[in-house]
């Protein structure tokens, strides 16, 4: 449904770092980058999420999170330690969430914008 997404970002370096840790545990990485931009994903140039540097960047309000698929509950919890040596705040230790369902395993975190983050897997251990 969703070709990408765009975050605005007030430090395009900060940000960078951060989701380098942040996604490269869940197996994501940089696939173009420029002087006011950074998109991720898998192949080259095809970007689901790209960082745009704007200096009156304000993440959304309540309600608002993005929650990126993990290849296994280690990803996540290799994803939420990540984002906390990378001036990303807890927002959510890595667990299972049954009210979500019973094999919800989810940790969640805010971005140094305050983005709301989430690395989720829905599958049996």
């Amino acid at each position: 449904m969703l070709h990408h997404i765009s975050l605005g970002v007030t430090d395009l370096q900060q940000a960078g770092a951060f989701y380098d840790a942040v996604l490269g545990a869940l197996g994501y990485r940089r696939v173009f980058e420029d002087d006011t931009a950074i998109g991720y994903g898998i192949e080259d140039g095809e970007d689901k999420l790209c960082l745009k540097l704007r200096p009156e960047a304000q993440a959304p309000g309540p309600g608002f999170h993005l929650a990126f698929a993990a290849p296994s509950r280690a990803a996540v919890q290799a994803f939420h330690a990540a984002g906390l040596v990378t001036a990303g705040a807890d927002n959510g230790a890595p667990g299972l969430r049954p009210d979500y369902g019973p094999n919800y395993y989810a940790a969640f975190l805010l971005d140094p914008d305050r983005h709301h983050i989430e690395a989720v897997i829905n599958a049996p251990a």
